[in-house]
């Protein structure tokens, strides 16, 4: 799959601001500093359709991004970061479930987890959701260049184990910088959007 184009289409934090359900939806979600922004940039091939911040936290909004006239990416604001008050964290649960359990259109959510270590409670909440909608199956490990190979396997073993993921279930290693598993994850997502 290339990707010839990639627009902001519309940032929502209530359902009726979401765009028509017409295209196909991928959503991604995972930790605040898990490299999320990164990964849709590397994906779309742009330095800065999705804002990479200095500090976590800051999609506070669910942004749409329509690819090529052809489908969406969807990115979910970012959870567990300590410095967001209560409330807020609140109404991102709020948000993030809305979108899932009502979107027609949606057709799987890529969980974002961070390589160098164990999937956090708040990820493995995240998987059960994802797994309670029928949205689970794909998880991208961030961060892949930090980390020698052999530390690499094992830690994916880690990272299936605690997600509890089946053996069709896949975990793709990645690298925002190197672009290591580019052609892996974009095969992914082609094969779901034909499916």
């Amino acid at each position: 799959m290339i990707i010839k184009k990639a627009d902001l289409e519309a940032v929502a934090v209530k359902k009726m601001q979401y765009p028509d359900e017409g295209l196909k939806e991928i959503a991604f979600a995972g930790r605040s500093n898990v490299g999320k922004s990164s990964l849709l940039n590397l994906i779309v091939n742009r330095k800065k359709l999705a804002r990479v911040s200095g500090s976590p936290g800051k999609t506070r909004t669910i942004n749409f991004y329509i690819i090529n006239d052809e489908f969406r990416i969807v990115d979910l604001p970012g959870y567990g970061y300590a410095k967001i008050s209560k409330s807020i964290s609140e109404n991102w649960g709020d948000m993030i479930e809305t979108y899932l359990s009502t979107r027609q259109n949606l057709i799987k959510v890529v969980q974002l987890v961070d390589i160098r270590h164990a999937p956090s409670n708040q990820d493995i909440q995240m998987y059960e959701w994802l797994k309670h909608y029928g949205l689970d199956g794909i998880v991208v490990a961030t961060k892949a260049d930090k980390i020698s190979r052999n530390e690499m396997f094992k830690n994916i073993s880690i990272i299936k184990k605690t997600l509890g993921l089946k053996s069709t279930d896949k975990v793709i290693p990645v690298s925002s910088l190197k672009r290591t598993g580019y052609d892996d994850l974009m095969n992914e997502l082609e094969r779901l959007l034909e499916g």
